[in-house]
């Protein structure tokens, strides 16, 4: 089993339910780690799953991040069969002022 790690990913996104979140992108931070087999010719092509993830994030709306992860997740799991674990993290370094706050999901296939 192969293991890639993809860390601080930085994008702004709109997540959040308060209403300052919904006016003005804040900056967010994405780490990925994907545990794959890789048989033949299929493999993660890391490259693809940081642009997917920045895209998802820029592009779409969330209310919360949980709602970001499990989308983001199905996404990269659609695109890449291979993988047999997927773990992401999303944190929001500016939200408060004395903290990152961040939450993680891990799937397992």
């Amino acid at each position: 089993m192969f293991t890639i790690y993809i860390e601080e990913l930085k994008t702004d996104a709109i997540i959040g339910i308060l209403d300052f979140e919904r006016k003005k992108p804040q900056p967010i931070v994405a780490q990925c780690v994907i545990s794959y087999e890789k048989i033949g010719e299929k493999f993660v092509d890391y490259a693809k799953v940081s642009h997917l993830i920045e895209k998802m994030l820029k592009e779409s709306q969330y209310l919360l991040i949980e709602d970001a992860l499990d989308e983001i997740i199905n996404e990269i799991k659609k695109r890449f069969s291979c993988i047999k674990i997927i773990k992401l993290k999303l944190s929001k370094p500016k939200i408060l002022t004395n903290c990152t706050v961040s939450v993680e999901k891990t799937r397992k296939y």
